[in-house]
């Protein structure tokens, strides 16, 4: 069994799901802004808890999962961000972590999103096999196809998903010093 660790960014903390952010998390995955171009649909409250309990089964089976994004001086959520596997059934994504991020509204146009991730691949470059990690976009969504690229992600595929154009993309995986 593995617990996530809690990582320090400059801003940020990033740390392990805790049933308390139930309520946060509910809002964050409710809000139509936030999951626009993530699926299109505001998750209901069963989906989120359900999405809660996924994050610490990936960390226990698998290595790694997702954190709670929380700025450093007030404590505030904004967010999640980490490495999953969905099973999204794209070849493309077999055998490597998926990066992914979401933010509350608060945390947008800050650089939050990117400084949580460069904290997570320095993290997974040190302590993960994975020859790459790869994410997804929707090719709409250009604020997160910049903070991809700011990261040293190159896109690899466009593709479908759930009938709906992705963009993929991947990052090689940096040698650590």
């Amino acid at each position: 069994m593995t617990d996530a660790p809690t990582l320090e960014a400059t801003r940020l903390i990033l740390r392990p799901h805790r049933v308390e952010d139930y309520d946060a998390c509910r809002a964050l995955w409710a809000d139509p802004a936030v999951v626009r171009h993530i699926g299109g649909v505001p998750l209901d409250s069963q989906a989120v808890w359900f999405r809660i309990l996924r994050y610490a089964g990936m960390w226990s089976l698998l290595g790694y999962g997702m954190w709670v994004i929380e700025e450093r001086d007030s404590g505030a959520f904004l967010g999640e961000a980490g490495l999953l596997n969905a099973e999204r059934g794209l070849a493309e994504l077999e055998g490597v972590p998926e990066a992914g991020w979401v933010l509350g509204p608060p945390a947008w146009g800050r650089g939050i999103a990117t400084e949580a991730m460069q904290a997570i691949l320095a993290w997974s470059d040190a302590n993960l096999e994975a020859p790459s990690i790869r994410c997804i976009i929707d090719p709409g969504n250009m604020a997160s196809i910049k903070v991809a690229e700011k990261l040293g992600f190159q896109m690899l595929t466009d593709t479908e998903l759930g009938g709906k154009p992705t963009r993929l993309f991947d990052r090689p995986k940096a040698n650590p010093l």
